[in-house]
C-alpha cells in the first residue's frame, strides 16, 4: 500500500478493510456519457496503474458498457483471474436492454437473482463481495418499498453469492427499511462538496458506521465552478479536482471516495489527491460553500 492511499487512512466494509481513494469503473468503456469509446489498452493500463497506485477498492456494474466495452469485462482481463485483496462492489436494480443506450427502468425483484450471477460471470468470481441496490432514476430519492426487493439480495447473502449489501440512491427511510433486513454496509448517494444536498443520510451513515461512497464526487457532468474551491487549490498549489476529492474524506470519516477515469494522467491526479492534506480553515470554507443550482 503507498503513502498516498495511507494519509486519509481506511474504513471497514463489514470485515473488509479498504483505502479510502477508491475507483469507479462507470468511465472505463467512454469518458463521457455519449462520448467515443476509450481505448481499450489504455484503460486496461489504468486499472493496472490504479492497484499500484493503492486501489483496493472498484466500485462497477453489469450496466457499465459502451461501444463494445464492458466494464467487468475490462476488470477481470486487466485484474483477474487473482484479485489478490482488491474489494470489488457492484450494484444491481436498473434495466438495461440490448439496444438500450442507458438504463431504461428497474428490475423487478424476481430478475435480480440473475442479474448478481451476470456479475459473478462477468467478473469471474464465486462471491461478490459488496453488492449494492439501485432503485431509482437520477431523480431525488423517494420512500416506496425497497423491502421485496433487498429481500432478494440478503437471501443470495445467506446462500454465500454475496458478502456484503449496500443501498444507491435511496432515502433514509429506505435506509431504515432495509437494515430490518438485514446489515447495509454502504450507501451510495450523490453527493460533492459543492453540491451537499444530502447530508441527512451522510448524517445517518455516521450514527451508525456504515460507508458512505459519493456518486458522482467531482460533479458528474462537468467539474463545478465554485471560487471556494478554486481559492483552497490555489492555496495548495492543487486541481479543482483534487480538492473536491480530498474535501470529501476531510469532511467526515465515513466518506469513501470512488473517482473514475479512462486516462492515465487524470488517474494520477485523482490518486494524489489522498495526500492532499486539507487545514481544518479549508474544511470550514469547503463546508460554507453555497450549494450549485
Amino acid at each position: 500500500m503507498t503513502t498516498e492511499t495511507k494519509q486519509y487512512g481506511h474504513f471497514d466494509l463489514g470485515d473488509l478493510r479498504v483505502a479510502r481513494m477508491g475507483f469507479g469503473a462507470m468511465r472505463l468503456p467512454a469518458s463521457t456519457r455519449d462520448g467515443a469509446a476509450n481505448d481499450r489498452d489504455t484503460v486496461l493500463g489504468v486499472l493496472r496503474r490504479a492497484v499500484e497506485l493503492g486501489v483496493d477498492h472498484i466500485d462497477t456494474a453489469a450496466f457499465y458498457h459502451q461501444h463494445g466495452l464492458a466494464a467487468n469485462e475490462l476488470i477481470r482481463t486487466a485484474l483477474g483471474p487473482s484479485y489478490g485483496e482488491l474489494v470489488i462492489a457492484t450494484k444491481v436494480g436498473p434495466r438495461r436492454g440490448p439496444r438500450d443506450r442507458y438504463p431504461t427502468g428497474q428490475l423487478p425483484a424476481s430478475g435480480l437473482r440473475a442479474e448478481v450471477e451476470r456479475n459473478l460471470t462477468e467478473l469471474g468470481l464465486d462471491r461478490l463481495d459488496l453488492v449494492y441496490l439501485r432503485p431509482g432514476g437520477l431523480e431525488t430519492p423517494g420512500d416506496e418499498s425497497i423491502g421485496e426487493r433487498f429481500a432478494v439480495l440478503a437471501e443470495l447473502r445467506e446462500e454465500g453469492l454475496v458478502r456484503h449489501l449496500g443501498l444507491s440512491h435511496v432515502s433514509v427511510a429506505q435506509l431504515a427499511e432495509a437494515r430490518a433486513i438485514a446489515p447495509v454496509v454502504a450507501v451510495q448517494n450523490r453527493f460533492d462538496v459543492t453540491l451537499p444536498e444530502d447530508t441527512g443520510m451522510l448524517r445517518a451513515c455516521e450514527r451508525d458506521d456504515i460507508a458512505f461512497v459519493p456518486y458522482f464526487p467531482l460533479g458528474g457532468f462537468g467539474i463545478p465552478d465554485d471560487a471556494r474551491v478554486a481559492a483552497v487549490a490555489a492555496r495548495h498549489g492543487a486541481t479543482v479536482p483534487q480538492v473536491l476529492l480530498a474535501g470529501l474524506l476531510a469532511l467526515s470519516p465515513v466518506m469513501l471516495a470512488i473517482p473514475g477515469t479512462g486516462n492515465l494522467a487524470h488517474l494520477e491526479e485523482n490518486m494524489a489527491a489522498a495526500s492532499l492534506r486539507l487545514t481544518p480553515e479549508d474544511v470550514a470554507e469547503l463546508r460554507a460553500a453555497p450549494p450549485r443550482p
